[in-house]
């Protein structure tokens, strides 16, 4: 006979593959010290930046059950957003997870669907919580642990056949799930095709990133002015950047299609430094709201403009 488990699993997953998520996996909320250490290192050597959230909630971070109790599972989610987009030579890059509707609204939507899926399978409310890249959690070492990716050199989550542009997203439940998936292996194998493209070497080493010298922290994360080494860093970028998953492997080699889910905004693909510099606040949210840019306001976008515009003009 199954195990009623398993068939539930399977269930679920089905709903979560209806729902557009292109994986789902289950785990118990046990310690991980291994991760926590490697967490607690990036700290105290500052490669965090000026992220200080991160210093922050520790406690909750090493043990998810303080964001709920009698905490039993946890379901870890990825959706794909590898939309293809048609990039003009010459045109300042903004990363393709920015040219899409913001995702926290998408994922939490679709998580909160799966959990009424799951209350009237089981027939019985349940206690919940969702989050989606905005809590204290591990959410890369919880998904490797429910075994739908596995972290690669460029410390983003590999999905087979989906890749690394996906976006993540947990569902912390009090209900205990059995799931018999084990743990991915290595999927990099000796490929360091990430480390080698990085224009800034901020990946100091496999699975190891500076943030301070990551054009993606740099131009979404960093609220200061640009000191000069800073601007000239970023290049030709607006917003983010993918150069680290352009070059993966498993980027080139998906049979996943991206969710429908997310809409492309066209009209970023053309936007140039001089458009941007001289946005009113009304016409910097007629552009960009709905859109992860829309977060870093109209000051730090200009910030940004102003050195891609220079850096265009050196080059």
């Amino acid at each position: 006979m199954a195990d009623p488990s398993t068939n539930l699993a399977h269930s679920i997953r089905k709903e979560a593959a209806r729902l557009g998520f292109c994986a789902i996996g289950f785990s118990s909320p046990i310690p991980q010290p291994l991760a926590m250490q490697r967490y607690n290192n990036m700290i105290a050597e500052h490669r965090h930046g000026e992220m200080v959230y991160m210093e922050n909630r520790l406690n909750e971070r090493a043990l998810p059950s303080m964001l709920l109790p009698d905490l039993k599972t946890i379901i870890s989610s990825a959706i794909s957003y590898n939309k293809k987009v048609d990039t003009i030579a010459g045109q300042p890059v903004i990363s393709k997870y920015a040219l899409i509707d913001d995702y926290h609204t998408v994922v939490r939507e679709k998580l909160h669907q799966l959990l009424e899926y799951l209350k009237a399978l089981l027939g019985e409310d349940i206690n919940a919580t969702i989050t989606v890249d905005s809590s204290p959690v591990l959410e890369k070492t919880w998904a490797e642990h429910s075994g739908i990716g596995k972290t690669g050199k460029n410390t983003l989550l590999i999905i087979p056949s989906a890749g690394t542009y996906v976006f993540l997203g947990e569902l912390l439940i009090d209900k205990q799930l059995f799931d018999n998936k084990p743990p991915l292996p290595n999927l990099c194998g000796s490929c360091t095709k990430c480390l080698d493209s990085c224009p800034t070497s901020a990946l100091v080493e496999p699975g190891k990133l500076d943030a301070t010298r990551c054009i993606s922290y740099l131009t979404a994360e960093l609220k200061r002015e640009f000191t000069p080494e800073e601007s000239a860093m970023i290049g030709n970028h607006l917003f983010g950047c993918d150069q680290c998953q352009q070059v993966c492997p498993h980027n080139h080699q998906t049979t996943i299609p991206p969710d429908s889910s997310f809409t492309l905004h066209q009209n970023l693909l053309n936007i140039t430094p001089e458009t941007i510099l001289t946005l009113t606040k009304s016409t910097f949210r007629t552009l960009f709201q709905g859109t992860p840019i829309y977060r870093i306001g109209l000051k730090r976008l200009k910030r940004n403009a102003l050195a891609v515009s220079k850096n265009q003009q050196t080059t």
